[in-house]
């Protein structure tokens, strides 16, 4: 009996709340887990939702339920468990059906997915969605990859579970191909480069001024009230107030200090170095995550080096909390700028055409990376042509009052001792960006000298090979 008008493969935590949130919509939603138990535990466990939700013990029976053309969505571990749901689809699926993976698939997968499919009569989505369980649950920000009428049918399921911002929907067809998982991989990498420089603003908090994390929690929570406003940072204060159930003792104090990563983040760097687009902060980002594993081999330097101190911050404590909230502005900025100028170029590579003012608007609400300069990002990108954001009117005001602190503060740490890796990228990258005559020259120079790569002169055009005589040898 054909009832349900899309399918689901999955109901781990994001499946199970992405469903319930497709059947609170008002969309009938038919349900498929490897191990049926789960299934039927899932159903049971849909309360008042329970009529809009149709359990199935096998795939076929899941494709047996959905109103045709049939929408499918994957909720399955990235990789080759998602390759085994698409191979099982396409026994029982018809022509015009689509399978859409909305996990944190590599945009190349995608890619090689739709190429596979090709002339087998099903279409294909790659989506991806942010905003973890809360936002599977109750909106999250969802970004499409795929045909335009692949799109058309399920925009509107799509767009009644995405999250609002001022009623406007925070989900939107991107592009072909692989686009919807591109763009969730750079808005991955970008929430890497935030994370880690809220963290190290927390670090100079912390070891710099000795503050404890209810302290810290409660400047954080006054800088979510300003232009700092976003879902990180809201996040963070919370995080940071809590107390642990067990000792007593902050939360924070209490969790080990090793960060995981699960993909995005790396390949948010891999594809901006292909794509030849400066992403220092994420790059950064991704390196601290790395060095946060080896926690013992950390212990054993800090015996024999001893740790950073904070002696450089002592002073007026409110000019440096003032220092700190612009300098985790412009380290921010930076980070967005590096994330769009690489899908920038992805979008010329891949003949996508990203609309990179869209892409700002439904990051508003829903997603990780929420906060509240999105809005200017978008109208910076709506305005025309832009070579980066940083050369955007709003954001050229916005960064030539907060690098002095940015340069400050990077300062004040890299004398303390206190590793800001994020922070100084930023800024570092943004002193490149805005130097008009660098010393690439002498690298050219050197790459001329031992491996005949030649150069270009800034008084004739064409190669050129400078007087170095037979001293050079083959390599580079």
């Amino acid at each position: 009996m054909q009832e349900a008008e899309i399918g689901l493969i999955g109901l781990g935590v994001m499946g199970s709340n992405l469903a319930l949130n497709i059947a609170e919509k008002g969309h009938r939603i038919a349900v498929f887990n490897r191990t049926h138990a789960r299934t039927e535990t899932f159903a049971a466990s849909a309360g008042s939702l329970r009529g809009m939700v149709v359990p199935c013990a096998s795939i076929e029976e899941l494709a047996a339920a959905i109103q045709p053309p049939r929408p499918v969505i994957i909720m399955v571990q990235a990789g080759q468990p998602v390759d085994e749901q698409i191979a099982l689809l396409r026994g029982v699926l018809s022509s015009g059906d689509i399978i859409i993976d909305a996990g944190n698939a590599n945009f190349r997968d995608t890619v090689r997915r739709f190429s596979e499919l090709e002339g087998s009569g099903l279409t294909f989505i790659g989506m991806g969605v942010s905003g973890g369980e809360e936002g599977a649950r109750h909106g999250p920000s969802i970004m499409v990859g795929g045909t335009p009428e692949s799109y058309a049918r399920v925009e509107k399921i799509l767009t009644d579970i995405s999250a609002k911002y001022e009623g406007e929907p925070c989900a939107a067809w991107l592009g072909t191909g692989g686009a919807g998982h591109f763009v969730k991989t750079i808005h991955n990498g970008i929430e890497y480069a935030d994370m880690q420089m809220i963290a190290e603003i927390y670090g100079i908090l912390r070891d710099g001024l000795g503050m404890p994390a209810k302290e810290i929690g409660a400047v954080f929570s006054g800088w979510n009230r300003g232009r700092l406003n976003s879902y990180l940072i809201e996040i963070t204060a919370e995080v940071l107030a809590a107390d642990d159930p067990q000792t007593g003792q902050p939360m924070v104090d209490i969790i080990l200090d090793r960060a995981g990563q699960k993909g995005t983040g790396k390949w948010s760097v891999i594809e901006a170095q292909t794509l030849g687009v400066s992403a220092t902060a994420i790059e950064a980002a991704v390196s601290a995550r790395i060095l946060s594993s080896i926690k013992t081999e950390r212990e054993a330097a800090e015996r024999v080096y001893g740790a950073g101190g904070g002696s450089a911050f002592a002073g007026d404590r409110e000019a440096v909390l003032r220092d700190l909230e612009l300098a985790l502005l412009a380290g921010k900025i930076a980070a967005y700028a590096q994330g769009f100028a690489v899908m920038d170029a992805a979008s010329k590579e891949f003949g996508w055409n990203l609309p990179l003012p869209t892409i700002a608007k439904i990051w508003r609400a829903g997603c990780i990376i929420r906060s509240q300069f999105l809005g200017a990002i978008a109208e910076a990108f709506a305005g025309g042509a832009v070579s980066n954001l940083l050369m955007t009117p709003a954001f050229v005001g916005m960064m030539k009052e907060a690098h002095p602190s940015l340069r400050s503060i990077v300062a004040r740490a890299s004398e303390s001792g206190l590793p800001v890796p994020a922070l100084s990228s930023a800024l570092a990258y943004f002193d490149l960006y805005r130097q008009g005559r660098g010393t690439s020259n002498l690298i050219q120079a050197q790459r001329d000298f031992f491996g005949a790569h030649g150069f270009e002169r800034i008084d004739a055009a064409g190669a050129h090979h400078g007087p170095w005589g037979n001293n050079k040898a083959v390599g580079d």
